[in-house]
This record gives C-alpha cells, structure tokens and sequence, in this order.
C-alpha cells in the first residue's frame, strides 16, 4: 500500500516561514508529501484556524497542528496583563 505522510506548512511568505519549509524538505522522507500554503489565501487561513494554527510558521502533519506549533500566539489576557488597553 502506497500511502504518503501529509505535511502542510501554513506560511505567511517571510524568512522564518521559509527557513521551516526547508527543514523539513531537508529532513523528510520519500513518504513525506510537503505543501507550502500561503495564509494571505482566506480558504487557507479558515483551515488553518480550524485545526488551530494562531501563528505561522506553523506544521500540520497528517491533519494534526504538529505539538511544536500548537498554544503560541498572542493571547489577549497575556498582552492585558503587560499593560495593552490600561492608560499611562
């Protein structure tokens, strides 16, 4: 059976985008498929929203938001709590 490992790169065209999409070609196998997608596409970044993907670069691997990828993000309690929306 010949069936491929599904590797999707969400990406937004920038150097560190770039830089992950060449690891990964560089280290995958012959089993690996590889596709760039391009955020700035509005099906691609309503995908990548629903699997969970808040910042790019950002690794799905078989349907799956890749462990290293997943939680980052800006989140709004966080930025509050470093002083966005309180006046000086």
């Amino acid at each position: 059976m010949a069936t491929k490992r599904k590797i999707e790169v969400f990406s937004a065209g920038c150097p560190a985008c770039e830089e992950v999409a060449q690891l990964i070609n560089r280290i995958a196998c012959p089993s690996c498929e590889l596709s760039v997608l391009d955020m700035k596409d509005a099906a691609v970044a309503k995908r990548a929203k629903n699997l969970g993907v808040r910042s790019v670069p950002a690794v799905v691997i078989d349907g799956k938001l890749a462990d290293c990828c997943a939680g980052r993000g800006p989140e709004e309690a966080v930025l509050r709590t470093a002083g966005v929306g309180q006046p000086i």
